[in-house]
Formats: structure tokens, sequence, C-alpha cells
């Protein structure tokens, strides 16, 4: 199965052909500046919209900084952050609802690492969608981490359940 579509899809690119139930979340990475206020600047370009972060990490090295998020509205936001100059890159991230364990994380941990896929990245999602705690997970093989995790019964967030709203 794949995920991208292939090019058997009439000429739909990739942004076009992606909907609010995709399997995967987009992740924007910017990069700033390590000075005060820098975030707080990032932030409030979304003011006055409906796009909301809805998951942050940041990674500082003492000069810079990068800032990795999911947003509410994908699509908006990256107009939004295009629209002020920003650089950024985008990734695709797997969105798992962690199951109603004592040990979500080993499950999550056990079933990929059985399928030979390998973390890179993790942070929890803010907002519950379904009233239940979730992750983003950036992995070596997103597509075999998808197929994994659901054959194993877990739940996937997709970007239509990063609206609080909806």
């Amino acid at each position: 199965m794949s995920l991208a579509g292939g090019g058997d899809e009439a000429g739909i690119g990739f942004a076009t052909a992606r909907g609010r139930s995709w399997p995967t979340l987009r992740q924007f990475t910017v990069f700033l500046e390590n000075r005060v206020g820098q975030l707080l600047e990032l932030v409030r370009r979304f003011d006055g919209s409906k796009v909301r972060i809805v998951a942050l990490s940041i990674s500082d090295s003492g000069e810079c900084a990068f800032v990795r998020f999911l947003l509410s509205h994908p699509e908006q936001g990256r107009e939004i952050l295009e629209r002020a100059g920003l650089a950024l890159i985008e990734s695709d991230l797997i969105g798992v609802e962690l199951p109603d364990d004592g040990q979500p994380l080993l499950r999550i941990c056990t079933a990929l690492l059985q399928a030979e896929v390998n973390i890179i990245q993790a942070y929890p999602i803010l907002v519950r969608p379904r009233g239940r705690p979730a992750v983003a997970l950036m992995v070596d093989n997103t597509e075999m981490g998808l197929e994994t995790l659901g054959t194993k019964g877990f739940t996937m967030i997709t970007e239509g359940d990063l609206d609080a709203n909806a």
C-alpha cells in the first residue's frame, strides 16, 4: 500500500490528494535564532486565525533552536508560515492514541520493535482526540509503522482529529 498515492492518480499532486483523514500528521519544523521572544513571535503568527499548535517540541543548540509542531489546520498554518517568510520543513509523523494500559508506551515500542521500525522523534499531542491521550511519532519507515500499529489494534490520529472544534 503506497501512502503517497503513487503515480496512478491521474496527476493529482501529493498536497492536493491529502485529506484531513490522511493516515499521517504533518509536522512543521522551523529554525529560530536563540533570542528572547522568538518562540512568542512564532506562536503569535497564528493569533486571529483558527490555527492552533496542538503538539510542540523544541531542540535547543545554544545558538539556534529547531521548533517542531503539529497544527490543527496544517494547510492554513503552512500559508501563514510561508507568508511570514519562515523557512520550514514538513515531515510525516504517526499519531497514535495511548491504549488504556498500565504501560501504553511499552506496548507501542514493543509493536514497532517487532516490526524493526525505529522511533526517531516522539512527543505528546496536547489535544485529546476522542478524550484519549496521544503521541506523535516520527519513525524510519512510516508505512510499516502505520501497518504494524494498525494490525496490533492501536487507534491512529488523523489531521481531522487535531481540530478541537470538529
